[in-house]
């Protein structure tokens, strides 16, 4: 089937197009622009930081001879042609490797209930005393504000090397990052269950149990999901402040310049990583997919 497209005369196209060409060269400047301040402001930063791009060609050796050092052992053959010397620590590693997903799951778990409990009282929704949020919300801040290494560094002074300091770090980090999250999911809530459940006399925890959750849970488990698979990262690092893990080991070999095993365990860490994303993001997309079947 043939449509036929009526094109106006050249007298009424011309302002049409000039117009196009104006407001299109506007665009343009103002990117031009908007480029040119981004650009400045990059270079004042950099001057204000003391970045010196020299230092950074001069040296940029060193970072890529690292790498190839990596694939060595010590007697100089390439890793992958001895494996079983490469992974010669494989029993222990992976045990550590174990410890650290116990401890991203143990502070998972305990963050998301710390973030779930104090989603209700920040949320202008259903909390209507203003000093209650702003108390409630100022705490969650400071969780999320305050690195976990540093957390995890107060609680090794406190507790002593191990798991536990790791896990309360993380914990502590997580509760502030998923109360935000969690916060800003029951703000956008359908209030229709709420004020049903509130018109019978219900309290406000029946509120919570029987209006709220049924509507955020979904999205709560995909958040907490997600920070799972932060969280084993994250409980890597901390080890190496002594929060348990195999970040105890992996810093130690970095300190002594044992490339092999830093190869070794950095490839058994991104593997699992990788494994953990797939799975939760797979469990992620089916939560969200039930939520909002088509």
């Amino acid at each position: 089937m043939t449509r036929l497209v009526s094109v106006p005369p050249a007298a009424q196209l011309a302002p049409l197009i000039h117009n196009y060409s104006e407001a299109a060269a506007a665009k343009r400047r103002q990117l031009a622009l908007g480029l040119a301040v981004a650009a400045a402001v990059l270079l004042v930063s950099a001057v204000g930081a003391e970045v010196q791009p020299v230092t950074l060609w001069n040296k940029i050796g060193n970072f890529t001879s690292y790498f190839d050092r990596l694939l060595k052992l010590d007697n100089g053959a390439r890793v992958w042609t001895d494996p079983y010397e490469w992974f010669w620590g494989l029993a222990r590693w992976s045990r550590l490797l174990g410890e650290t997903l116990l401890i991203a799951y143990v502070a998972t778990i305990t963050g998301a209930v710390g973030a779930f409990v104090a989603a209700a009282p920040a949320s202008r929704n259903l909390m209507r005393h203003a000093s209650v949020r702003f108390a409630v919300r100022r705490c969650l801040e400071f969780c999320r504000t305050v690195p976990d290494i540093v957390f995890a560094l107060i609680f090794v002074a406190a507790f002593g090397l191990g798991a536990l300091p790791g896990i309360l770090a993380v914990a502590l980090h997580t509760t502030g990052t998923l109360g935000k999250l969690f916060t800003e999911v029951v703000e956008n809530i359908d209030m229709g269950p709420v004020e049903g459940v509130a018109s019978t006399g219900g309290s406000g925890l029946a509120q919570v149990r029987f209006a709220v959750t049924p509507q955020v849970l979904s999205n709560l488990v995909s958040y907490a999901l997600l920070r799972f698979e932060i969280n084993v990262r994250g409980a890597t690092v901390i080890g190496f402040v002594g929060a348990g893990g195999i970040g105890q080991d992996l810093i130690v070999a970095i300190r002594k310049f044992y490339y092999s095993d830093v190869s070794a365990m950095l490839l058994m860490i991104i593997a699992t990583v990788m494994i953990i994303d797939m799975i939760s993001a797979r469990l992620r997309h089916r939560l969200l997919a039930m939520e909002n079947p088509q």
